[in-house]
């Protein structure tokens, strides 16, 4: 359902004149194979571009960063490669790459998704995770991507095959860490999303009491379509016979709570309905679903997975 990031990123190529952004298909109607051949199927492009550098960004993360601090690092150290990361206690590292490095923060090893993460010098149960951000001199990625499509065994992905690659090539691989963007001392906020349960925590996370960034920051704007959060208050049903109880939830535009309904802890997508009565915990509604009056998701655990799937953390994913 790729046509569905193209709102999205439309509201970012009204920003600037300057800027033109492009959505690039897999050649020849396949696949690309891996994040690696995303880019390499598009090197032509690179070539003809000519840019001294090339920034890689994954796209299933959360955060906020200023690239041009990561760029003047890189041109600062004249590195070869920069490796955008952030610090994670070393119980949940092995989820992510996981940098080593010396006291200039010059990368010494790489390890993907490790079983026994190394924590930083000096900084004991503190691990330095790779955010999925890379900033390549343009001749040395496109070496890099010449020889991985050459690998039989490849995958085709940065993590595990590209970054090790250049570290193997280069000792001029940094280490740059995420800082807040208004206060650099401070370190960033940062998320993967990767799975449907962190989509679901970083979503409700976001629109706490309390958010760790606010969206609607006016110094680092966030661009998107428009999406309504409501947290811990009521709002009463258009026929005005009921209140319907919202709480700590994110409902997107065309979404429709009837009277009496309660939800906790949920993400109603686009054009989705919630009848009266409905009591709703801990979900996902997809779009444009329909759930008919009274229906309970999210108080009976054995039910809710006899009927829709379940993740690993109990969300319920609701569908049409």
């Amino acid at each position: 359902m790729s046509q569905s990031l193209a709102p999205h990123l439309a509201a970012w190529s009204r920003l600037s004149r300057a800027m033109e952004l492009l959505t690039l298909p897999a050649g020849a109607g396949r696949a690309y194979a891996g994040t690696a051949d995303a880019v390499y199927q598009n090197r032509e492009l690179i070539r003809r571009l000519a840019p001294a550098q090339v920034l890689v960004l994954a796209a299933d993360h959360v955060y906020r960063m200023d690239y041009a601090r990561m760029l003047e690092e890189h041109l600062q150290r004249r590195a070869q490669v920069t490796v955008g990361c952030v610090e994670v206690p070393v119980e949940s590292a092995r989820n992510f790459g996981v940098m080593a490095i010396d006291d200039a923060a010059w990368i010494a090893g790489f390890a993907e998704k490790p079983e026994s993460p190394s924590a930083i010098p000096g900084r004991p149960g503190v691990a330095l995770a790779s955010m999925g951000i890379y900033l390549f001199e343009t001749d040395f990625l496109l070496r890099l991507l010449r020889e991985d499509a050459l690998q039989s065994h490849s995958v085709r992905d940065f993590g595990r095959n590209v970054i090790p690659a250049a570290l193997a090539a280069t000792t001029r691989a940094y280490a740059h860490r995420l800082r807040d963007v208004h206060f650099p001392s401070r370190d960033g906020y940062w998320r993967d999303v990767g799975t449907v349960d962190a989509y679901w925590q970083t979503s409700l996370e976001l629109c706490g009491a309390s958010p760790p960034w606010h969206l609607d920051d006016p110094q680092w704007r966030t661009h998107s379509l428009s999406i309504e959060a409501l947290e811990a208050r009521s709002v009463r049903s258009d026929d005005d016979e009921g209140v319907a109880d919202v709480r700590h939830s994110v409902l997107f535009p065309g979404v429709r709570v009837g009277p009496g309904a309660r939800l906790d802890g949920c993400i109603a997508l686009p054009g989705s309905h919630i009848e009266r009565g409905c009591r709703i915990r801990n979900a996902i509604i997809d779009e444009c679903c329909c759930l008919p009056p009274g229906t309970e998701i999210g108080i009976d655990p054995a039910a809710d997975r006899r009927r829709y799937p379940v993740t690993a953390n109990g969300v319920v994913l609701v569908g049409r």
